[in-house]
């Protein structure tokens, strides 16, 4: 295994991830942070589907989705989900390296969800073949582009009665923000 990677996996053993109390009402869903070592560690991002009715529509995002009845735990979410999004077999291939701090929505806007991040290692030769139906592009992006200060950006949201600017991160004709930005600094200060 990667040396980076397995300095990663001794950083999450010494850190419990925090869970978010389950309130009814509240659904669950999980999401998965592959990392893939190169000359830097690269982390696969994707752009979601255009699709009517999605509140995630055409974001970039990182790959999974909501829990099933079938799935045992969240990890088996993120598995799934990533697998149906993007190709790539992570029971097979995918290596569990340690579980950030679940997290919800900041916003009433957006439905009732908790979120569980799981960061897992691929080998170095995976790819990512996106299912079109729910992702538009994947991409594999390196983890010191994105920790650049040239990749802190903004988005502007226009409301019915108010213009929000939310802290972002761009990478050429991408950009991260809300949940999954929240997400990647969360994990960016462990890197």
């Amino acid at each position: 295994m990667d040396p980076r990677i397995q300095l990663l996996r001794r950083t999450f053993e010494t850190r419990p991830a925090a869970a978010v109390p389950r309130v009814d009402g509240h659904s669950e869903a999980a999401v998965a942070l592959l990392l893939r070592p190169h000359e830097h560690l690269e982390l696969l991002l994707i752009r979601r589907a255009e699709l009517e009715g999605d509140t995630w529509s055409g974001h970039v995002a990182l790959p999974g989705g909501r829990r099933s009845r079938v799935d045992p735990d969240l990890l088996a979410t993120a598995r799934r989900e990533t697998e149906e999004e993007t190709g790539i077999p992570l029971a097979r291939v995918g290596t569990f390296i340690g579980a950030l701090d679940e997290l919800t929505p900041s916003t009433p806007r957006l439905p009732p969800i908790v979120i569980a991040p799981f960061v897992l290692a691929v080998p170095p030769d995976t790819d990512a073949h996106p299912n079109p139906a729910e992702v538009q592009a994947a991409l594999w992006v390196s983890v010191e582009a994105l920790r650049d200060e040239r990749a802190a950006s903004q988005i502007t949201l226009q409301l019915e009665t108010e213009q929000l600017r939310l802290p972002a991160l761009a990478y050429g004709d991408y950009v991260v923000w809300g949940l999954t930005y929240r997400i990647l600094q969360q994990f960016m200060s462990l890197v």
